[in-house]
């Protein structure tokens, strides 16, 4: 995927005020307006200003898209890392469906997925103030206890100048237990002031796992990938298995193959009905590294006869 550059495609530089690219835009919108210019490329130009205007006037935009591309190197095919948008506190509201549609994939795999922007502002004289909305990465290992953790968001500004900057704020945030992925935290009178008397909004946080050296979590469930030595597959065996928590031993059936898939019933993400842990086993085979271990390897090959490509015909 093509990386845009949405500062180039406006004419102004990376620190411009809102009000600079306000200009910018009605600048070069006049001049590839598709019924008035005779540019070859006015049509392409002006979809292009049209997309990286939407996504530099609104600061929320703006800040998420300068972190991102804080990080991208030229000369790269772009793909958005996992979470980028982790610890950004943005309004409530939504993004995403029609209005995501009519830009580009560079500018969907950004802003087209759930990505929450420009809620509505009260209008009344004692309204509630805006609710906010940020994404957290907790570790696997929090929702089976519950913990409390120190969590920081940073969310965009307009300074005195006009330009857009990020403050962070500091939350001591209670992590229940057995919360899952994409389920939320909400924190009372954590969003937007309200106006006149009325109550401030709330904040809420949605939870994502960061990313485990063991696990992968679907749903409730935990998938584990097993290493097991070939006679422990071959003959069976009681083996002792990492779970968050402890340890538990597991008893692998005689003939098990690689890919065998055995469960660990209710060993997943504690709740009301727990999820289980699926252990994945993975035969690993063990080095010819000495003599000894060759010759060992030179017997099985002659003594087992064995054929793994045999319902392969070869």
């Amino acid at each position: 995927m093509e990386y845009k550059d949405y500062y180039k495609i406006m004419g102004v530089a990376r620190d411009a005020t809102q009000e600079e690219i306000k200009r910018s835009y009605r600048k070069l919108a006049r001049k590839y307006h598709p019924d008035v210019s005779k540019e070859a490329d006015a049509e392409i130009r002006f979809k292009e200003l049209g997309e990286a205007y939407e996504v530099l006037k609104d600061t929320e935009k703006r800040a998420a898209y300068d972190q991102l591309g804080a990080n991208w190197k030229g000369g790269q095919e772009f793909r958005p890392p996992p979470d980028w948008n982790a610890g950004f506190e943005f309004n409530g509201g939504g993004f995403g469906g029609k209005e995501g549609s009519d830009y580009s994939d560079f500018f969907a795999s950004l802003f087209g997925q759930g990505f929450r922007t420009g809620g509505p502002r009260g209008t009344q004289p004692h309204a509630k103030g805006g609710d906010h909305h940020a994404k957290i990465l907790i570790d696997l290992e929090d929702t089976f206890q519950g913990a409390t953790r120190t969590i920081t968001l940073r969310a965009p500004v307009v300074d005195t100048q006009g330009h857009v900057i990020t403050k962070e704020r500091v939350l001591n945030v209670n992590i229940p237990k057995g919360i899952r992925a994409g389920q939320h935290i909400r924190l009372s009178g954590q969003g937007s002031p309200g106006a006149g008397q009325g109550k401030a909004g709330d904040l809420y946080l949605e939870i994502e796992f960061r990313r485990h050296p063991l696990f992968r979590v679907d749903g409730r469930d935990l998938y584990l990938d097993l290493p097991v030595t070939p006679w422990e597959a071959a003959l069976g065996a009681t083996v002792k298995v990492p779970i968050p928590g402890g340890i538990v031993e597991l008893k692998i059936p005689a003939g098990s193959g690689s890919g065998r898939k055995l469960r660990l019933k209710g060993r997943g993400i504690p709740g009301t009905q727990p999820g289980d842990c699926y252990v994945i086993l993975a035969i690993a085979l063990p080095p010819a590294d000495t003599e000894a271990t060759k010759d060992l390897y030179r017997k099985m090959a002659q003594e087992m006869k064995f054929n793994p490509r045999a319902k392969m015909g070869v």
